[in-house]
């Protein structure tokens, strides 16, 4: 696993360097001081998340643009951000990339580019552990499922109709709406949701197998950039 994480940080820095090295056009003042503007929702384990200090930046995403940095020879300043303000940050040239376990689709494509993808996930549901109503995604018609606001997680289970959608600001907000028994069923981004499951020692909950998409991570930032 260590030597398919390191081959997947290298080929994703090689990738993403050629893009977005030089910051040049309108961005050229970032260049000028050598600093990357990057922008993150630091509320999504195991990819960003901080230390227990609220300080530290912390996860994949960001030893992985930290390392796109040194590369480029830039300093690299994180700024955390909403998950649903991130494009528009970018749009605003507020920030230079956004590295957010972000998933590269025809919407977010019309408003920002994307570099290479550099992970595959998709979604997955967690559900109580006793809960055995729920086996599929088709079975959460009819059920109330927490999502995180703007995300895929959040459009996909619209798509599938009938279901009580409930948004929140952040993963972990999901994940305490279903420890409240407030939904039914949490949908996220499958690496997420294993992730809460073995940090928090979760008991009560299962995730379960079936993937309802393959999606792609990409860094996105400004189209004139």
């Amino acid at each position: 696993m260590a030597k398919k994480l390191l081959v997947v940080c290298m080929a994703a820095i090689m990738a993403v360097a050629a893009l977005v090295a030089g910051c040049g056009g309108d961005q050229k003042a970032a260049s000028d001081n050598k600093v990357l503007k990057v922008g993150t929702n630091a509320d999504f384990a195991p990819f960003e998340f901080q230390d227990e200090n609220g300080k530290e930046y912390q996860g994949f995403d960001m030893d992985l643009i930290r390392a796109i940095g040194e590369e480029m020879g830039y300093k690299v300043e994180i700024s955390n951000i909403q998950f649903d303000g991130l494009i528009p940050a970018i749009q605003a040239g507020n920030i230079d990339v956004a590295i957010t376990g972000m998933t590269i689709n025809e919407e977010r494509k019309q408003n920002v580019l994307f570099s290479d993808p550099y992970y595959k996930s998709g979604l997955s549901i967690i559900v109580a552990k006793d809960n055995n109503d729920i086996k599929t995604f088709q079975d959460l018609k009819g059920k109330k499922v927490a999502v995180q606001i703007g995300t895929t997680s959040a459009a996909e289970v619209n798509k599938i109709g009938g279901v009580e959608v409930k948004e929140f600001n952040s993963s972990a907000d999901t994940f305490m709406e279903l420890r409240a028994k407030g939904v039914d069923a949490v949908v996220n981004d499958r690496p997420v949701n294993d992730y809460y499951i073995l940090k928090s020692g979760e008991t009560n909950v299962k995730a379960l197998p079936e993937l309802l998409t393959s999606e792609d991570y990409g860094i996105a930032f400004a189209k004139n950039n």
